[in-house]
């Protein structure tokens, strides 16, 4: 086993260190354009709905909780399909992850959630620094920076070896940019970089380079189709790993969205999904599951 506590390789220093300094530059050509605008009486109209909610299926999305909204989720994963008639397909099992997630302001989000695989606890925050927009701001995309911590609370595998604390612990660094093409039609990607402080094998990297990409089609007023996948560069995980896959359907019901799907990941947390999936959808290692978000507003964000 190795592990390496809070160390990170110089590809991820560069990495995010490059996402940070071309965050500043695209805000700062932002400013200079406004400065040239002659009309400051025209208004800046911001692209709404991108996805349903925070979430496109595993990974997040452009969109942020708003300020003063604790969106409460659950998420629930049955068992593979291919276990057969004995276990239901998959029916007679399950897991789940229960989350909070607050709007402190509409650019910043943070949240918590405790899920029963591995028995993990994760936090994270998330805060979006371009809008798309039009009008007197046109900005073509929206992009938020990701980061979030996981704890693994499971009991360790072996009860005779001395495992260090701190390697329960995973992180991971993600910048998402999309845009919002028509009324219909969203696309997003998900530079991602994972760290896991102890993996199981030798043959398993513990910093994990990963480009995610999603997208959303409306179908009707209140149901839209999501697909999701994540593309883990070659040569970081042992046999048996594969990339995350996932389809399903959003359905939204008064201050209820249900979000239905289909994925080979069995993990709902990022080190989980992005790192350490093993379903195989062409022998049927899939999990039907669902996502269902209440949303209560806390506090209302003062007018100006």
């Amino acid at each position: 086993m190795t592990q390496a506590l809070f160390i990170f390789s110089r590809k991820s220093i560069v990495l995010i260190a490059m996402l940070l300094l071309f965050c500043y530059a695209a805000i700062a050509q932002e400013e200079s354009l406004l400065d040239l605008l002659e009309d400051d009486e025209e208004t800046i109209d911001y692209t709404e709905a991108s996805f349903k909610t925070n979430r496109v299926i595993n990974l997040h999305s452009l969109e942020n909780t708003a300020a003063g909204v604790l969106d409460f989720k659950i998420n629930h994963r049955f068992g593979f399909i291919n276990t057969g008639f004995y276990e239901l397909f998959g029916l007679d099992r399950a897991s789940i992850r229960l989350g909070l997630d607050l709007g402190v302001t509409d650019n910043l989000a943070i949240g918590i959630g405790r899920s029963s695989f591995q028995k993990n606890y994760d936090g994270y925050i998330k805060y979006r620094i371009l809008r798309q927009s039009t009008g007197r701001r046109n900005i073509p995309i929206t992009m938020a920076l990701f980061a979030s911590t996981a704890i693994r609370g499971e009991r360790w595998p072996r009860a005779d070896l001395d495992y260090p604390f701190f390697g329960r612990f995973a992180y991971t660094f993600q910048a998402i940019v999309g845009r919002k093409f028509s009324e219909n039609f969203t696309l997003q990607l998900s530079p991602t970089v994972v760290h896991r402080n102890l993996v199981p094998t030798r043959a398993e990297s513990n910093t994990v380079y990963a480009l995610g990409t999603a997208f959303r089609q409306k179908i009707t007023k209140r149901i839209a189709f999501n697909a999701e996948y994540i593309y883990v560069f070659p040569g970081q995980l042992a046999d048996g790993f594969r990339n995350s896959l996932s389809v399903g359907l959003d359905i939204e019901t008064g201050g209820h969205v249900f979000q239905l799907h289909f994925t080979n990941s069995t993990s709902m947390i990022e080190k989980g999904f992005i790192a350490e999936t093993t379903g195989n959808w062409l022998d049927g290692g899939i999990h039907f599951g669902f996502n269902i978000s209440r949303v209560f507003t806390l506090w209302n964000k003062p007018k100006y």
